[in-house]
């Protein structure tokens, strides 16, 4: 099942894709949500997905991304394989749907796509042990977390770096009913592939980090746990156009755009 988020005219809401209809929800998914196999309620309303906008597909109090999570990322930055998932945040304020624009900031000097598997939370959870985990995962959707470079250096950490306002695409939509042990990953700049690796190389995998991350912090319902970004990333500049794709999922496409 997809879940979108979508806008209709002055109306914003949650739906099920089903082929190019859409499905009005009654409420929020996550209202609903009591693990996997979950159903939610419709609302009646039904519309074509030309005649509306893709939004976020959640809405996130917080973004927790994992830094080198791919031995082969950790390898071309030349940094050391963390013994522990490596987590960071970004703020809500950094997402943006499917089709928007990546601002590059004015005083940037390099900034980068990051093509990631995005684990939506469907409920409040808290110290979850593994065997438990995928229970609390409403599904999953893309990611990229964009990255400012020379800001990430500079400062020694990554809190300015990657929370630039528009600094997370996430979308298009949430996949509900697939297993995402073992996905294809590609990202492609202007057309050109320029990432792939399998989900099966993640270092910590999907039920690891939720453990793990829960026992950090408690996860809200619409969280997004991004789980990091596999070798082949590089600079994006304005005009450039993203897609990350995801097997089973689908493709979230931004543009690159400069400050005004």
């Amino acid at each position: 099942m997809r879940v979108v988020r979508f806008a209709a005219g002055r109306k914003a809401g949650y739906g099920v894709l089903e082929g190019d209809v859409i499905r009005g929800l009654r409420g929020s998914p996550f209202a609903h949500f009591k693990g996997a196999g979950s159903s939610f309620a419709l609302d009646g309303s039904i519309y074509g997905l030309d005649e509306v906008r893709l939004l976020a597909p959640c809405l996130p109090s917080k973004m927790v991304c994992l830094g080198l999570n791919y031995r082969s990322h950790a390898e071309e930055t030349k940094l050391p394989i963390p013994s522990v998932p490596l987590i960071f945040l970004k703020p809500s304020t950094a997402v943006i749907g499917p089709d928007e624009k990546i601002v590059l900031p004015h005083l940037s000097q390099r900034v980068d796509y990051e093509g990631e598997l995005g684990v939506v939370i469907g409920s409040r959870v808290k110290d979850v042990p593994q065997d438990r985990a995928k229970d609390c995962v409403l599904g999953y959707t893309c990611v990229n977390d964009v990255s400012e470079r020379h800001a990430q250096i500079e400062d020694g950490q990554w809190t300015r770096a990657k929370g630039y306002d528009t600094f997370a695409p996430v979308g298009p939509w949430v996949e509900t009913e697939i297993v995402a042990d073992d996905l294809k990953i590609e990202t492609c700049l202007n057309g050109e592939l320029r990432q792939s690796a399998r989900t099966s190389d993640l270092i910590f995998g999907v039920a690891e980090l939720i453990s793990f991350i829960s026992g950090v912090m408690t996860l809200l319902p619409g969280d997004v746990i991004a789980t990091g970004t596999p070798s082949g990333i590089d600079r994006m500049n304005p005009g450039d156009v993203v897609e990350v794709s995801i097997e089973k999922i689908g493709t979230l496409r931004n543009f690159v755009v400069g400050s005004k």
